[in-house]
Parts: C-alpha cells; sequence; structure tokens
C-alpha cells in the first residue's frame, strides 16, 4: 500500500527528528509498504498544500501522530480538514499518546478511520495487512475504529518486550541535516546532534504523567552502539540526545549503559532525562567520562509535601543533593518545575523560584509553567472525579488554550492571583538568565579590548 506519513508543524526554526514516525516507517517499509513522508514541519507547507497534495499524489493510507497538547490538538484539527477536503481522501489512520487515552472523541472529531492506541510498529503492520486484505478489524488488536457510525475498540496489544527485533528507524526518508541542526545544552556550532532511545516505559507513576504500559523495557547495549555508531559514520553526528522517557531509570541501567559507552569509545557527548534520586556522585562520574554534559531533570516542586501528593518518589533533600553533585562533576543540569499541583501556594511557588535562581548555570532559558492534567493520567481523572473538569472535549475545547496558562487550578489560589504570582516568577528568572547574558558578551568584549583576539564577534555565528 502507499502509506503518507505527516509529520507537522510547530514552527519551530529547528524540529526536533520525528523519531516515533520514523520507528512506524521502517516496520511498514520492512513488510513492504511503499512509504513517503510529509514534511510539514522542514517546509512549513500550509493546510490548502496538503489537501493539494493528496489530490495530486494518490495514497492508499495517511497517518498521523501527536502528543497531548493545545498545538497538536489544534493541528491535529487542521490536518483533519485538509485530509477530508481532498478529492482522493486516502484511509486516515490516527497514532500517539494524543488520542490513544481518549480514541472515540478523536475518531469522532477528526472523522478519522481508525487510531492505533498503544506501540504501534506491530499494530500499525497487523492493521494495513487487514486493510489491504479486506480482513475485518476486529481481529487487529490495539485499535479503535468507526463502523456505521459506531466506535469499537479491540483488545489491547502486547507490548513488545524483545526492542532489540524492532527495525531501526529509517532515516533515507528524511532530510537528516535539517534535523541535526537541533540545539542542546554544551553543543558548539559544528555538533550534529540526533536522537536515540534506548529502552521504552518507566517504572514511576507520576500524577501528571501518562503512559498506556507499566514498568520499563530495554535495549541491549550492543544495539544502541551500532545505532549510534552509524549515525556517526552516515550522518556525521556526535551529540547524542536520548530521548528515552526515563534514561536513569535504576543505577544498574545507568551503569550498564555507561560502560558500553566507555568501551566502544563513540566519542559523543549526550544528554539524558534523569531521576535526582539516582544522581550520586559514583553514577554522575561514570556518566560524564562516558560523554555525558547535560541532564535534563524533572524536579517539578520543592516542597515534599506537594512531591508526595503528584506521587513523585522523590524528596527535597534528593533534589538538593542531586544538584549539587551533578554541577560538582561538571555535567549541567535541566531544571524542570511545574506550579499549580495540589498543595502548592504562594509560598511554595517562593521556594520553587529560590531554588532556580540558586542552582542555575544559565545553560538554558527556564521558566515555570502550570501543571495539565493531560488526558490518560491519574490527575485528569481527579480534575473529573472533583468537578474541575467535565470530559475530554471540555479539557481542549475550553481549559487547555495554552501550555503557560492554567487549564484546571488545583490549588486554593484564584485564577487571576495565580497567574500574577507566575508571571513575577517568570519576570525574574528571565531577568536573571538574560542580566547574565548581557554580563557575559559585556565581559567577553572587555577582553577583546584587553588583546584577546579570539572573539568571533557580538552577532551569533
Amino acid at each position: 500500500m502507499r502509506v503518507l506519513l505527516i509529520s507537522y508543524d510547530n514552527y519551530s526554526y529547528i524540529h526536533e527528528f520525528p523519531l516515533g514516525l520514523a520507528y512506524i516507517a521502517s516496520a511498514l517499509r520492512n513488510v513492504g509498504h511503499e512509504v513517503e513522508i510529509y514534511n510539514q514541519d522542514v517546509f512549513h507547507y500550509t493546510a490548502p498544500h496538503l489537501t493539494d497534495y493528496l489530490n495530486r499524489c494518490r495514497f492508499d493510507v495517511v497517518g498521523l501522530g501527536f502528543v497531548a497538547g493545545y498545538w497538536q490538538y489544534r493541528k491535529f484539527l487542521e490536518i483533519s480538514n485538509s485530509i477530508n477536503s481532498s478529492r482522493y481522501r486516502p484511509i486516515y489512520i490516527l497514532g500517539g499518546h494524543g488520542p490513544s487515552p481518549e480514541p472515540e472523541y478523536f475518531l469522532k472529531k477528526g472523522s478519522t478511520d481508525v487510531a492505533v492506541i498503544g506501540e504501534g510498529e506491530t499494530i500499525i503492520v497487523n492493521l494495513l495487512d487487514a486493510l489491504e486484505h479486506k480482513k475485518n478489524l476486529s481481529s487487529v488488536k490495539g485499535i479503535a475504529y468507526v463502523d456505521d457510525g459506531k466506535v469499537t475498540i479491540t483488545q489491547r496489544q502486547e507490548p513488545i518486550n524483545d526492542l532489540d527485533s524492532v527495525p531501526l528507524p529509517v532515516w533515507d526518508l528524511f532530510p537528516m541535516d535539517y534535523y541535526s541542526l537541533i540545539r542542546y545544552p554544551k553543543m558548539e556550532n559544528k555538533d550534529r546532534c540526533f536522537p536515540v532511545i534506548t529502552s521504552r516505559g518507566c517504572p514511576f507513576r507520576c500524577s501528571f504523567c501518562y503512559r498506556m504500559m507499566e514498568g520499563l523495557r530495554a535495549r541491549s547495549t550492543e544495539s544502541v552502539i551500532e545505532e549510534i555508531d552509524i549515525l556517526k559514520r552516515d550522518h556525521n553526528i556526535n551529540y547524542i540526545a536520548f530521548h528515552d522517557e526515563l534514561f536513569m531509570s535504576s543505577p544498574k541501567r545507568i551503569i550498564e549503559m555507561c560502560q558500553a559507552l566507555i568501551k566502544a569509545k563513540p566519542n559523543i557527548k549526550w544528554y539524558c532525562d534523569g531521576r535526582l534520586n539516582y544522581a550520586k556522585p559514583k553514577i554522575l562520574k561514570l556518566m560524564r567520562k562516558a560523554g555525558c554534559v547535560f541532564i535534563n531533570y524533572g524536579i517539578e516542586a520543592m516542597d515534599d509535601r506537594v512531591l508526595s501528593l503528584m506521587n513523585k518518589k522523590l524528596t527535597t533533600k534528593q533534589i538538593v543533593d542531586g544538584i549539587e553533585a551533578t554541577l560538582t562533576e561538571g555535567i549541567s543540569p535541566g531544571l524542570n518545575i511545574i506550579f499549580g499541583n495540589i498543595g502548592d501556594s504562594e509560598r511554595t511557588l517562593q521556594k520553587d523560584v529560590g531554588f532556580l535562581l540558586k542552582y542555575d548555570d544559565h545553560a538554558q532559558l527556564r521558566t515555570i509553567r502550570p501543571v495539565t492534567p493531560y488526558p490518560g493520567c491519574d490527575l485528569y481523572y481527579y480534575a473529573i472525579e472533583k468537578g474541575l473538569l467535565k470530559d475530554v472535549a471540555d479539557f481542549y475545547e475550553n481549559k487547555h488554550t495554552n501550555s503557560d496558562l492554567l487549564s484546571v487550578n488545583f490549588t486554593d489560589l484564584p485564577d487571576d492571583k495565580f497567574h500574577q504570582l507566575l508571571y513575577n516568577a517568570n519576570k525574574a528568572l528571565l531577568t536573571n538568565y538574560y542580566n547574565h547574558q548581557l554580563e557575559k558578551m559585556i565581559s567577553t568584549a572587555e577582553r577583546l579590548y584587553l588583546g584577546n583576539a579570539s572573539f568571533r564577534g557580538y552577532r551569533q555565528t
């Protein structure tokens, strides 16, 4: 079958490589389907362009995957309209964490044919086999589909336990030179970056996080090293963004991956998402030796009660100890905090801001966003139970209009007071960051005129 997979535009200058889409494309091509990528992200194609493209280039299937954000939801509506307006409308399939927890809503809202629920590589192959050979879709696990106006949800597909059996992402269908220009902390202009995942899942269950499968499944270190070697050899990649949901999932796994990297000597820099209860000096020293330069930590709050209520399984002491150990080892920490959790108040926000100002190494601009109860997470169902949210339609159509604004207020603060406090907090963080950048540039200029000829200009290079 001829399949068009859409990589949607979020108006970034450089977009993240759509790794999930590349895995789906690989699975389909591996069984003989003809796959093409529609790079709206790279070329900023308009909505009418997609309709015209579908009219000119006939496809059997068109696929779109997305996560549960306000921007992604609106792109889904726009893209659905473009697809449904086409003269030779293909079978329209959805996937990703956006539609998975509430597939019926998305099927009806986008006039979509099928939604893939869960890990897509096995499901999409079985689905296209059923479509191509006119089989009953009820035989396909892990989907929701519309039949005579009625939505049917089939039995869940079992997770892929042997991740080494999943074909590597296809890269030749994508403009690799474009995606490799994405920037992360501790990168130089000459660096070329690309994402890799070493595992799927997470052993924790924070109240604000949605996932369909429990636990964690890991690839072998040999398969990870093989992928990195290919990216280095064929695409000159020297900075790896490990896009696991949680790379630092256990001390054993961290040590295993770092030792494999040290042994293989790929000579790369890398970043990952981490947990501060595992950020111990011995672990961090090994990570630094293996090439780690940045760890993005989910801190979420600097109050023990709030952390407990969100089921973070973390304490403020562990946070402070872990951040200080990370900085001591010369690794830059990403400090992520969300405000508006159950138990949050003006006092807890002050602690959040004080922490960020104290430990900010200015490697990244950091601001605080409100917590958002995305459909599927525990906080979403809590909001519905407490009457703070009606349903998925209420969330997307009325409440979640911007990631930096309240969607649901879980605090005792009035909404206007909440936003005023958040404005003041982010004003302090923005001022601190840009004052540092100004001082840094002025210091550089001073050194220039004292004889340091290494200066490359006031403008960005």
